[in-house]
């Protein structure tokens, strides 16, 4: 467990660096900063070079200082810091929802992604949550990004910017981290190192870093059956005997192991054409999901009365190992009139996975809950590969009118399996349903799902300088999508044991679907510069997300008595949705550069929302078309020098996100409990704040020393549209970090303190509080249970960096 002593130590080391500063670092305070100004953040969102401060769009670049200095290592981490985007962070294994300006309609937990927003690493689409390890910046682009940015950009965009090799120095680098985290019994740690070497001056080198995260995790799975199909899930919990024969204690069950690996070569072949070359790789083994099951089970039970505030009840260990790989070249070719870019990006997925299946096939009521020692467990394999290629010419000059024009091709193939198992049961059909044979592996279900998908575009964007002042530009994209999917699903044990079937035989008929859409987007932004320091943009724009098959096997009419899993006319296929933003926002800078006060309003409209659901037959996931929503709000970020010493950053943002129509079908397929006009979306607060300081000041004559605040809060989250289907309120919570930081010339050594006060705080739910009670006869339901956010965490950071 956690040491309070070394919570004491850290925190009094932390703030007694604030307060015992040497005679002079006080002094400084008095004098005001008047040659001092904010750092300018270049960004090329626009896929132009230029300021945050310039650009005509709601954008946030967090840079690698600013990362630093408030612990951001993932983008959930990011998230806290840009208004009007919600990632909650559900553990390595889950990944992390995210959500820009409320557009959801599914429940807070793992499916609420949904694909509203592109992650792009440089210029390449890849779906990762990659540790900002390397990273120059990340852009953050609020609303639709449909023009420049193509499908899946319905929220908007989040651009991994990495570091590029440079041409002139060598540098290497080192850095470690140490951290305690509260609950857990083992430290954690991070290391890796970064290395750039020029081998021919001017013209060619090489960049190349690698990072290991070991996170020992920080929640029990307590009640995890020691023997699969031998041991019973739901012993006497009042019994100790029963409980220790057939229950074991996994500590520590949710943490993960990542390593992020990169080399980048760039070669400037002449003053005018310029080629870097990148390879990404990504590992992470992820041990199980940051779900408890706390105040989640049956109250008539004696397990919900011994479960703990951060335990999980799930009857099996539920790890993950997933890989991103990424291969791209960027050619970049100045042709003096415009500038010529070519992005092409070769990247592959791949997890495999293992977790509880046991609930689902209880809810089904096909009488596994009839055995005993029935528990049941799936394996999961996914695979992905896209290819992705873009040309652009982006114009140069001074001329009042600019241009940029493009051209886009995107080409996904996935191939998915699902098997569940079910340890025992086929040897108690045998022995007490009059099965005539088992089958050794115990697969109960086989899924396989292949999908195609090609995107292409033709995209563009021309803008005029009407006056000094007034500048107007239009955009569209024409884009056009196939997808080609073929699905088929089997049961292998119920064949082996009552249709004669071979021990080891599988039946896999697939079945095809195809879909295909085309259509355009537009976009019209006008920007007018009120003075040098001040700007005010209008934009309208639009976003799209393909649509396509569910890759379902059509049911049978009859439906077999039998188990069955298969899709229903209506569940077949899904549309693509939209979103048209209208945005007014204005940006300004104060004081010789020492104040940023930047502010967006917005109004979304989202038509045929796609979610996620289960088939009536089987419970297999699907996705359909909801109704129309709206989110309209404000996003306000400032950034001030207030002294020498002193520097702080804020974001505010408001958002109201509600059905726009009814949505009668959005939780089951007989309408009854259905969602209406004016319900609130779920997954995302109301309001939300953040807020760092940062003072610094030198000591020992040469040294630096920084002390970073930060605190992030949000409002009340709710886990259902409009609190239907059994949807909760979850409270609204903040969060304090604090680092002392001691800077030299080629070294660093950070001390910090994440969640200061050790907050409990529920991020998202799984499910709802209608799956606590039994069913079917078994004793205990787990479906429903809590994401929680990490406890208080300790570390000590150090990092060495020398340049020649």
């Amino acid at each position: 467990m956690f040491k309070p002593s070394l919570l004491t130590l850290a925190i009094s080391s932390a703030v007694s660096s604030v307060f015992l500063l040497p005679n002079a670092a006080l002094a400084q305070e008095e004098v005001a900063a008047q040659n001092k100004s904010l750092e300018v953040i270049e960004v090329t969102a626009t896929r132009r070079s230029g300021s945050v401060q310039n650009a005509p769009l709601n954008i946030t670049a967090l840079d690698a200082d600013i990362m630093k200095d408030q612990n951001i290592s993932e983008l959930a981490d990011v998230a806290r810091w840009v208004p009007g985007l919600t990632i909650t962070d559900q553990g390595g294994r889950s990944g992390s929802p995210i959500i820009v300006r409320g557009l959801n309609t599914n429940s807070s937990g793992p499916s609420s992604d949904g694909g509203t927003v592109s992650t792009y690493i440089n210029e390449i689409p890849v779906s990762v949550d990659m540790r900002l390890v390397d990273i120059e910046r990340v852009e953050v682009l609020i609303g639709p990004q449909g023009t420049l940015y193509g499908a899946g950009t319905l929220g908007g965009a989040i651009r991994y910017m990495l570091k590029e090799p440079e041409l002139d120095f060598t540098s290497f680098e080192v850095y470690g981290d140490l951290f305690q985290t509260q609950e857990s019994d083992s430290l954690g740690g991070e290391g890796g190192f970064i290395v750039n070497l020029p081998i021919i001056e001017d013209k060619l080198a090489v960049r190349a870093s690698l990072n290991v995260y070991e996170d020992p995790g920080f929640i029990d799975y307590g009640y995890v059956v020691q023997e699969p199909g031998v041991s019973l899930p739901d012993p006497d919990w009042n019994d100790s005997t029963a409980v220790n024969e057939n229950i074991k204690n996994v500590e520590d069950a949710n943490g993960e192991t990542t390593t992020t690996g990169r080399i980048s070569v760039r070669w400037k072949a002449t003053e005018s054409l310029e080629a870097t070359l990148n390879y990404f790789y990504q590992k992470q083994d992820s041990e199980g999901r940051s779900i408890v099951h706390y105040n989640s089970l049956n109250d008539d039970n004696g397990l919900s009365d011994i479960i703990g505030k951060y335990e999980s009840a799930y009857r099996y260990e539920e790890p993950r190992e997933k890989e991103d790989q990424l291969l791209s070249l960027e050619l970049k070719a100045d042709l003096g009139f415009a500038e010529l870019v070519s992005a092409t990006g070769i990247s592959s997925f791949d997890a495999d996975g293992q977790r509880d299946q046991t609930d689902l096939l209880i809810r089904l009521d096909y009488g596994y809950e009839e055995f005993p020692a029935f528990s049941s467990f799936t394996r999961e394999i996914e695979e992905e590969d896209t290819f992705t290629q873009e040309l652009r010419l982006v114009s140069q000059g001074d001329s009042d009118l600019n241009w940029i024009v493009g051209a886009f091709y995107n080409k996904i193939e996935t191939d998915a399996s699902s098997k569940e198992f079910t340890p025992g049961f086929g040897d108690f059909a045998v022995e007490n349903f009059g099965a005539s044979q088992s089958r050794p592996d115990q697969l109960e279900y086989f899924s396989v799902d292949r999908t195609e998908i090609t995107e292409s575009a033709l995209f563009g964007e021309v803008g005029y300088q009407v006056t000094e002042k007034l500048d107007v530009t239009l955009g569209m994209r024409l884009y056009q999508y196939d997808v080609e999917s073929e699905s088929a699903v089997d049961f292998p044990l119920f064949n082996t044991l009552f249709d004669d079937a071979a021990p080891d035989a599988i039946s896999l008929n697939f079945e095809k679907n195809e879909a295909d859409d085309n259509g355009s987007l537009f976009k019209f932004n006008a920007k007018y510069q009120f003075t040098d320091s001040v700007m005010g943009y209008v934009t309208v724009s639009e976003g799209f997300r393909i649509g396509g098959s569910n890759g379902l096997a059509p049911c049978p009419d009859p439906l077999p008595a039998n188990q069955a899993g298969c899709g229903s006319p209506e569940e077949m296929l899904y549309d693509a949705d939209t979103t048209t933003n209208y945005e007014l926002g204005l940006k300004s800078t104060w004081f010789r550069s020492q104040l940023h006060f930047n502010a967006a309003l917005f109004n979304v409209d989202w038509d045929d929302a796609q979610i996620a659901g289960a088939t009536d037959v089987g419970q297999l996931p699907y996705l359909s078309n909801a109704g129309s929503a709206n989110a309209k709000g404000v996003e306000i970020s400032t950034r001030a020098i207030l002294s020498d010493s002193f520097s702080v950053y804020a974001t505010y943002a408001y958002t109201k996100a509600e059905l726009t129509s009814d949505a009668p079908f959005l939780f089951n397929a007989d309408g009854t409990d259905g969602a209406e006009d004016g319900d609130r979306l779920p997954g995302s607060p109301e309001h939300q704040f953040s807020m760092g300081v940062n003072y610094q000041t030198d000591v020992f004559n040469d040294k630096t020393l920084d002390i970073n605040y930060g605190l992030t809060a949000q409002s009340d989250v709710i886990s259902r549209v409009g609190l239907h289907d059994n949807g909760e309120t979850l409270p609204g919570y903040s969060l304090s970090n604090i680092s002392a930081k001691l800077t030299a010339d080629e070294w660093s050594t950070t001390l910090y303190v994440d969640n200061v006060f050790n907050k409990y705080a529920v991020t998202s739910v799984r499910r709802s509080d209608a799956d606590i009670t039994s069913a079917n006869g078994a004793d205990i339901q787990r479906n429903y249970g809590h994401y929680i956010n990490r406890p208080l965490t300790v570390g000590v950071k150090f990092n060495y960096k020398f340049e020649i």
